[in-house]
């Protein structure tokens, strides 16, 4: 019985010398997040134009 037990403590302390590789670890590509930039630059001019629009049509109303 003592050899039973002698040899389920070093079956136990192998198993975590066997747990991994020599080989080098898979290490993942960083993940890159490219913000887009809006090539139209009519995003920032639509407002002023209906602003002068309606600016243009209150006068014209007088």
């Amino acid at each position: 019985m003592k050899k039973i037990a002698i040899a389920a403590a070093f079956s136990v302390a192998a198993t975590g010398a066997f747990a991994g590789s020599m080989e080098e670890p898979m290490m993942e590509a960083p993940v890159i997040v490219e913000e887009v930039e809006e090539s139209s630059t009519s995003n920032g001019i639509i407002v002023p134009l209906i602003l002068v629009a309606l600016v243009a049509a209150a006068v014209a109303a007088d």
